[in-house]
């Protein structure tokens, strides 16, 4: 199968849905992931990235999401209280069919869902369209500091194939070394039914939101 770059669609789930994101939803990103915590270990950039402001996150967004070459997603919450409500954003991008590779990531959450079934059903249904649209190698990257999301990576499934020395800047000028995952079609089976398990154990019960942490655990 040749792969194919996914037409901008809603992705369903049992707890969250994906829509393509539009500029109307970054007001309500702002206020989901405008938080220090979210910046404070390599997102946006690192700590220089974050705007406390909505303007000013408003402005940053522009040029940081990959609006014009990638497929960018607002998280949404289905089901129970906080139906309908925006809880995040991730993108697959950088899409090259001739190698059969794309990547996930420009991804944040609101931290008070880190824990839930948000991160692991948003990786399920960005990894089941990629692979279902003939992609062979899914890359997914993290900052080496960024012990939080390498280790969320990490239980995926995902292989940990390195780490790319002075691979990008972040907004302060300095340069990070990025920790660099892959999931292979020949892993897909075996991730997927990882997932599903643990989406399993979330069975009838919707996404609740937990107090606001004050610092980054584990395993968002």
């Amino acid at each position: 199968m040749t792969a194919q770059r996914p037409l901008p669609s809603v992705l369903e789930g049992r707890y969250i849905r994906l829509e393509p994101m539009a500029r109307v939803h970054l007001p309500a990103l702002f206020a989901a992931i405008g938080h220090p915590i979210v910046f404070a270990t390599g997102y946006g950039g690192g700590p220089a990235g974050y705007r406390d402001t909505e303007a000013g996150f408003l402005e940053w967004a522009e040029t940081y999401y990959d609006w014009n070459n990638g497929n960018v997603y607002a998280v949404i919450v289905v089901g129970g209280p906080h139906n309908g409500e925006l809880v995040g954003t991730t993108t697959l991008s950088d899409f090259a069919p001739e190698r059969e590779f794309a990547h996930i990531g420009w991804t944040a959450y609101d931290p008070r869902v880190w824990g839930t079934a948000v991160n692991a059903e948003a990786k399920y249904l960005l990894l089941g369209l990629a692979f279902g649209h003939g992609f062979g190698r899914i890359q997914i990257l993290a900052d080496a500091i960024n012990e939080r999301s390498r280790a969320a990576i990490s239980r995926l499934g995902a292989t940990l194939e390195g780490i790319a020395r002075r691979h990008l800047p972040r907004a302060d000028g300095s340069w990070r070394d990025s920790a660099v995952f892959s999931i292979i079609v020949d892993d897909w089976p075996q991730v997927r039914a990882l997932l599903e398990e643990r989406l399993a154990a979330h069975e009838g019960r919707p996404v609740l939101y937990r107090s606001m942490p004050t610092a980054a655990p584990q395993h968002p």
